[in-house]
Order: structure tokens, then C-alpha cells, then sequence
């Protein structure tokens, strides 16, 4: 492979790691909450890209204001969950929370396939997005650029939140003791509704520009999607944000590369994630950035 071929496929890696990373963040921060795997986050990634081609097919708005509303849609979709689904759940055991988070998937994936059929339908993606650049050889989109600088201000915005603010304050205390944190007078639901609202908000931006890269969506798009961002989260090392980020990234340059290496395992591309996943977990079970969970969170 040559110098050229290379770059072009590390730009390649570098637009798919962001938007696996971006789903990976809400799975950690979940986990790193509740100690739950939220299983049915890859398919609020797959509602995010639905209301994405509504607002845009269906009633014309800009890729701005539909990105805009599909946040503020996911993240409500993301506190009702909690409420009708986890909160009943608190007490329960982990097992329970596992299982009511496999049933909310399973229970989002059908009802969109009632309602907008299992035919895959195509993403109306705005032209801009669509224009390509040409440096040197190495041929990118704006929606390929995009992606990574989205993901990069997200981060830095999460990590605000989580380290500048009170709520940011509760949310790490809550990680610890959500027994404790309820004694000092902090309201642990509510605390508990923003972390899903946030993770659900990043998962739709994550979703539109999947969409928008790959535009084609339908009702089962989130399900291996949200199982390789939640391998890029354990890669990272569950639990921290910004390993949940370098997960991503991790996971989509291995996907790229090394279909660019061996094109004849183009058949198999979806299964090196998962090899990595494996790799990772006999050698660091905490993953790249991870840490004792009880010592420190995100």
C-alpha cells in the first residue's frame, strides 16, 4: 500500500471512529452512572436518523434545524425511557435493567418497522454536504470532515459539563453513591434523566450524520452500529469519556485499515471490531484509558 492510499484510508477511519465514538459516549456514561449497558442506545442512534429524514424529506427543513430538533426530540426520548423503563428499576437487580434494556430495543426496532416499513429508505443529504475536496490526492467530503470536528467539540463540551458545573459535580458524585448523593440533598432521578438526555442527544447527532454519510436508513440500522460503538466504549475503557472517544476512533481506523490491507476480507470488516474487543480484554479487561471504577469516573 502506498503513502497516498494510506492517508486516504486513515481519513476514512478518522470520519467512521467519530461516529461510532459519539454513540460510545452515551453507553459509558450510562454505565458509568448506573453500572448499566444501555443496549437499546443504538437504537436512539436509529431514531435520530428517522427524525432526520422526516424533518428533511418529509417537511423540508434545513440540516441545521432538523439536527437541532432531532437532539431536543432524542434527549426527551432519552428521559422518558428512564423514567417509564429504569427508574421503576432502581432497587432492582442488574440483571433485571439488562434485560428491560434489551426489550426497549427490541420494542423501538419493531415499532419503526410497523410504522416506516423494513424497506430502507434513502437520506435526502443537502448538497453542501456532499461537496468533495481534493488535497493532494486524498479525496474527502464535507460531511466526512464534519463528523470528526463535531465529535471533538462535543467532547470538550461534555467534559465541561462534567468538571465545570454543579450538575457536572453530581453526575461524578452520583457515579460513586447514589444512596449518599440523595442524603445531601441532590435529586438522584433527576441527575440520573440529564445523563441519559445527553447521551441520547449525542446518539442522534451520531445517527444524522450517519445518515448522512451512509444515507440510507431503516428500522434495524442501530443495532450493529450500537454494538461496535459499545465495543469502541470497552476498547476505550467503560466508564471514561474520553476513552469512549479514542475507542471510536480506534474501532474505525481497525475496520478501515484493514480492509484497505486485506480488500479479499472485505466480507468479514464487521467481525474486527469485535477481534479487537477480544484482544483488548485479555490484555487490559479495563480497556485503553480505563481505570478502578472505584477510584474515578469519566
Amino acid at each position: 500500500m502506498d503513502l497516498l492510499t494510506l492517508m486516504q484510508q486513515l481519513v476514512n477511519g478518522f470520519s467512521l471512529g467519530s461516529m461510532y465514538a459519539l454513540i460510545a459516549i452515551g453507553y459509558t456514561m450510562v454505565y458509568g452512572v448506573l453500572r448499566l449497558i444501555n443496549f437499546a442506545h443504538g437504537d436512539i442512534m436509529m431514531v435520530g436518523a428517522f427524525l432526520g429524514y422526516t424533518f428533511m424529506a418529509v417537511f423540508e427543513l434545513s440540516f441545521p434545524v432538523t439536527m437541532l430538533l432531532s437532539i431536543v426530540i432524542a434527549a426527551l426520548l432519552g428521559v422518558l425511557m428512564d423514567k417509564i423503563a429504569y427508574k421503576p428499576l432502581r432497587e432492582a437487580p442488574k440483571i433485571s435493567l439488562l434485560i428491560t434494556a434489551i426489550g426497549i430495543s427490541f420494542f423501538l426496532e419493531n415499532t419503526f418497522t410497523v410504522f416506516a416499513g423494513g424497506t430502507p429508505r434513502a437520506f435526502p443529504v443537502p448538497e453542501y454536504m456532499e461537496k468533495i475536496f481534493d488535497v493532494s490526492g486524498v479525496v474527502f467530503s464535507v460531511a466526512s470532515i464534519t463528523v470528526p470536528i463535531v465529535t471533538l467539540g462535543l467532547l470538550l463540551g461534555i467534559l465541561y459539563i462534567l468538571y465545570k458545573t454543579k450538575y457536572g459535580m453530581a453526575i461524578r458524585a452520583l457515579s460513586f453513591d447514589i444512596k449518599t448523593v440523595n442524603l445531601m440533598g441532590i435529586d438522584a432521578n433527576r441527575i440520573i434523566a440529564i445523563v441519559f438526555g445527553l447521551g441520547s442527544a449525542l446518539a442522534a447527532v451520531g445517527g444524522l450524520f450517519w445518515a448522512v454519510n451512509y444515507p440510507s436508513v431503516e428500522p434495524m440500522m442501530g443495532v450493529l452500529v450500537g454494538l461496535k460503538a459499545f465495543a469502541a466504549a470497552v476498547v476505550g475503557g467503560i466508564g471514561s469519556v474520553t476513552g469512549a472517544v479514542i475507542g471510536g476512533f480506534i474501532i474505525g481506523f481497525t475496520e478501515v485499515v484493514f480492509i484497505a490491507f486485506w480488500p479479499e476480507l472485505g466480507g468479514y470488516k464487521d467481525a474486527f471490531a469485535f477481534i479487537l474487543l477480544i484482544f483488548v480484554l485479555l490484555f487490559k479487561p479495563t480497556g485503553i484509558m480505563g481505570e478502578d471504577l472505584e477510584k474515578s469516573r469519566f
